[in-house]
């Protein structure tokens, strides 16, 4: 019997190692890692919203009627959980340096790089 999926956790998943750095000052690091995060989010948004108002338009389905829509209560669960799911996926460098700190001398995938172009 398999387990089932929970987006939540696995969306910030964290890798083994220790998270490498390219920038000089990791706060910029995150906020970069974060902004990056969103503006995938976003491109992905914005490309199924396009299919979407070509089709609501080829269908005959008015702005007004978008703009009126009330969700369900099952609906507007449904969209809660995505929201919580969004926000884990693109706050996720800060989860995983939380889950880090419980590992702080594992080393980085920079670190393991280094030592197996030493050993060549």
């Amino acid at each position: 019997m398999t387990q089932p999926i929970d987006p939540l956790a696995l969306a910030g998943a964290k890798p083994k190692g220790k998270r490498p750095y390219f920038l000089d000052n990791p706060d910029v690091e995150r906020v970069m890692a974060i902004t990056m995060a969103v503006a995938q989010e976003l491109a992905v948004m914005r490309e199924r919203l396009d299919t979407v108002e070509r089709l609501l338009e080829a269908k005959g389905i008015s702005q007004a009627d978008i703009e009126n829509f009330q969700p369900t209560p099952e609906q507007a669960d449904a969209r809660g959980a995505w929201h919580q799911e969004y926000l884990a996926r693109i706050l996720r460098i800060y989860q995983q340096e939380i889950e880090a700190l419980d590992k702080p001398d594992e080393p980085t995938s920079e670190d393991i790089g280094v030592e197996l172009g030493q050993d060549g």
